[in-house]
């Protein structure tokens, strides 16, 4: 009888020590998961892409970084659609303000822009041919005038060609050229937080 207590003793502590070793592994299994560093880089004129880019950091969290030019864009509408289509016509890449401490840590970077001249904006391409992403998740996010992404997706795999990057996000937003400008407000920033949501469920970021 006190050897069948024994061993019933044994087996009993030996049980709660492995269910507490497996609660240990999923735990940090989990947890690692969960802090996984989200880099989230955006470039925005009229804010739509701010807007856009600040939902995704209230649901993912992570480091929400605005790109600034050393020598910012005119104001003048006309004036920078002539400067940026001559910009992608010479391949000139605008040198950056905005400085990134090491990238490195990061393993997904959101990459957040207008559409320009149906291509991307040249200081996104500044910042993805600055910055080594290799091995890198990239997420695309777009804000556009409601002529759609036009080529800037393919150019973010074009350039980072040694990352992962994945389905992105694109949306109507204001159109500069008819002076129409931030319209990420009221029931249309509630009708872009559901997609944006919907979009991050897609791609594995929500439940």
């Amino acid at each position: 009888m006190k050897i069948s207590r024994f061993l019933f003793l044994l087996t009993t502590i030996f049980c709660l020590f492995s269910g507490c070793n497996h609660a240990q592994e999923t735990s940090q299994k989990e947890e690692k998961s969960s802090n996984k560093n989200i880099l989230i880089v955006y470039l925005s004129r009229t804010k739509n892409t701010k807007a856009v880019a600040s939902i995704i950091h209230k649901n993912v969290g992570g480091t929400l970084v605005e790109l600034e030019l050393e020598n910012p864009y005119p104001e003048d509408y006309k004036t920078i659609v002539a400067q940026v289509a001559k910009e992608n016509e010479t391949g000139f890449l605008p040198p950056l303000k905005t400085k990134i401490d090491a990238v490195e840590k990061f393993d997904i970077v959101f990459v957040g822009f207008p559409t320009w001249g149906m291509q991307l904006p040249p200081p996104m391409k500044s910042f993805l041919k600055q910055y080594n992403l290799e091995g890198k998740t990239i997420i695309p996010f777009n804000t556009n005038a409601g002529y759609g992404i036009g080529s800037s997706f393919e150019n973010v795999k074009e350039l980072c060609p040694k990352s992962k990057v994945v389905e992105g996000f694109s949306v109507k937003g204001g159109i500069e050229r008819d002076g129409i400008l931030f319209v990420m407000e009221g029931d249309k920033e509630k009708q872009v937080e559901i997609a944006v949501k919907k979009w991050l469920k897609t791609i594995g970021f929500m439940n």
